[in-house]
């Protein structure tokens, strides 16, 4: 276990890593969608404005075939860094793990079987509300319901999204949950004071403490989905929230509405945890009584430059690569030398084939 980090509670960290090594995991990936994502320059997630919805699905078909039916490549960077998702690919399938899409408001369904909410995507929080406030109440439900249906299959509930644009509203809801957030970018040069503009201009609408509340003016229909599924699954089975920035928020939405921390940890790679223009550790010490796990999936040493660059802060973490990676270690004592090999295996497949 040489490549793991813990922060925060440190004990519960390390009994989590013992007590699963036997253990089932099965992963959930949901999809979601937030029209903040368009505004010019706060995203890499997607070649383009246009292509930028299509990420998402595209994440969920790629982990499900192995290539994408929406888009013709797999989701990339404009000058050809491939999504997270590789990484999740190449963990899920090395240790066995099975996972299930879920769509809580894609603005783009994916051609693949998923477990549908019926919600729609976010507005762009930089002009208008988000959702409205029964709009984030039914995303909570719906949440309780699938996470208590998925804990009951499995031993640890991992979950990880697909929201392009979604550290900008994880950091309305966080500031506008009284917490000083510096958040991580898909871009190595974060767009910090963009970020900020949209944030401050967004949290002016705030007239209310209530959280419902404020995820609705603020947010996306992600958080408050997972929120409720990490209520209801905590107080079946140990759940992973795979992610950084994006997850963050959604333990701080969850810890208005009650979760079992207990149960609860949160994984994600050392490029966030090592990400000088945000505060993740303390943030989450600061949010709730539990584990952090941080992996280091070695990519800094690979020959390719598009994995490379995972390392250099492009991406960094996402489609709950680091959440996925850890479980995959776990389960299989592989380490990351092992897993960069087959990381380039699965890089190989995709660029040298074509």
């Amino acid at each position: 276990m040489e490549n793991f980090e813990l922060f925060g509670n440190i004990d519960q960290g390390q009994s989590f890593l013992e007590s699963m090594k036997s253990k089932k995991f099965l992963f959930s990936f949901v999809i979601s969608y937030t029209e903040t994502c368009e505004i010019p320059g706060i995203t890499f997630a997607g070649a383009d404005k246009d292509s930028i919805q299509y990420t998402p699905p595209a994440d969920a078909e790629y982990l499900h075939y192995g290539y994408c039916k929406s888009i013709d490549k797999i989701p990339m960077t404009p000058d050809g860094k491939p999504t997270p998702g590789l990484l999740t690919k190449t963990a899920l399938e090395s240790a066995s793990i099975s996972h299930l899409t879920i769509n809580a408001g894609s603005k783009i369904s994916p051609q693949l079987p998923f477990m549908d909410t019926g919600m729609t995507f976010g507005k762009n929080i930089s002009t208008e509300d988000a959702m409205t406030d029964s709009q984030v109440s039914h995303a909570v439900d719906y949440g309780r319901i699938v996470g208590r249906s998925m804990a009951s299959l499995t031993d640890c509930l991992i979950i990880g999204e697909s929201i392009p644009g979604g550290t900008t509203t994880a950091l309305a809801v966080l500031k506008a949950l009284g917490f000083d957030a510096k958040v991580s970018s898909s871009i190595p040069n974060n767009p910090i004071e963009l970020k900020n503009q949209i944030v401050n201009s967004a949290l002016e609408r705030i007239d209310s403490e209530h959280p419902y509340s404020i995820v609705a003016k603020v947010g996306d229909p992600m958080i408050p989905f997972v929120a409720g599924m990490l209520s209801s699954a905590s107080s079946v089975s140990n759940v992973m929230l795979a992610g950084g920035t994006q997850m963050a928020a959604v333990l701080a939405f969850a810890s208005k509405i009650g979760f079992n921390e207990e149960n609860t940890s949160i994984g994600t790679t050392s490029y966030i945890t090592d990400d000088k223009t945000a505060n993740f550790t303390s943030l989450v010490k600061e949010i709730a009584d539990i584990p952090a796990i941080s992996v280091n999936p070695g990519l800094k040493n690979s020959q390719y430059p598009g994995l490379k660059a995972f390392s250099e802060g492009f991406a960094k973490e996402g489609v709950g690569a680091g959440g996925s990676i850890i479980s995959s270690m776990i389960k299989t004592g592989n380490n990351s030398t092992k897993f960069l090999e087959m990381t380039e295996k699965e890089y190989d497949r995709l660029f040298t084939s074509q």
